[in-house]
């Protein structure tokens, strides 16, 4: 069996995979299309105790993936009994990680999903799925509230759109 050292090893980490802004696969400039192909490597996505994103096969495989924003998109909301289930563009889906929202200065809204190691991004659909239980807080409309399951959760000033 051929040994291989750590510098080798980090080389073949580089995939060459992006994920952009929209959610889309891409591998040394081109598209990944294949629709299986894009659901296991959105499955596969992870981040390593030093917040970078990788896609893990196991503890010990695993390659680097250049993230533009969020990990995942939140592709819709469903309310039942005053909770928020989240359904993601890899297939599934949890229910929302409610003190994790954030919404960033272009608007968009943000959260922590797969017990807080990625983050989501929610598209236009889902944001206004999840705003019927928004509220303004403040008179300057400059602070807003998510009134879920009897409690209310304050939706943090996100700085960065990075993910």
């Amino acid at each position: 069996m051929v040994s291989l050292s750590p510098e080798q090893i980090e080389r073949l980490r580089q995939s060459g995979i992006r994920l952009d802004r929209e959610g889309r696969l891409w591998h040394e400039g081109q598209e990944v299309t294949h629709k299986r192909f894009q659901t296991a490597l959105r499955r596969w996505l992870d981040r390593l105790p030093d917040g970078r994103s990788i896609l893990r096969l196991d503890e010990h495989r695993y390659a680097y993936v250049d993230v533009e924003d969020a990990h995942l998109l939140v592709t819709s909301v469903q309310w039942q009994d005053n909770r928020a289930t989240l359904l993601l563009n890899d297939g599934t889906s949890e229910e929302l990680a409610y003190d994790t929202l954030e919404q960033a200065d272009d608007s968009a809204m943000y959260c922590a999903v797969r017990q807080g190691k990625l983050t989501a991004r929610f598209l236009t659909k889902a944001y206004y799925q999840l705003a019927e239980n928004i509220v303004a807080t403040s008179d300057d409309d400059e602070s807003f509230s998510l009134r879920a399951h009897g409690q209310s959760y304050e939706i943090a000033r996100r700085f960065s759109s990075a993910g």
